[in-house]
């Protein structure tokens, strides 16, 4: 898992899949709510007039000069849940998002939600 130091910088760095194909671009970052640290990013897809933003966990990406890489197929983050590119992921869609990636979900001890944008 990449640290959480300089999350602000990586907005607007190309995404690229574990094989380098690019998916899109980091559009920002959501931290697990626990933790403070990055969880998710969403990357802006699509073509003019008709962008999303999907999601992608951050879990054993690679940060270099301009890109994220991560460990998941191009393909499976195209096919992830997306929001409008103005929009924010409901609290109810979580669950959604991290059974999408084969991942274990569960709220925080006391009910709360799991991610927050930043």
């Amino acid at each position: 898992m990449i640290g959480a130091a300089d999350i602000r910088e990586w907005r607007g760095h190309a995404v690229v899949d574990e094989k380098g194909r690019r998916i899109g671009t980091l559009e920002s970052v959501y931290v697990e709510t626990a933790s403070d640290q990055p969880s998710f990013a969403t990357v802006t897809v699509g073509m003019v007039g008709r962008r999303r933003l999907v999601f992608v966990p951050l879990d054993e990406a690679v940060l270099g000069p301009g890109y994220v890489r991560v460990a998941f197929a191009k393909a499976l983050v195209k096919k992830a849940p997306s929001i409008d590119t103005d929009g924010v992921l409901p609290a109810e869609d979580e669950p959604a998002l991290f059974a999408h990636y084969g991942l274990r979900y569960a709220r925080g001890a006391g009910g709360e939600r799991r991610l927050a944008r930043r």
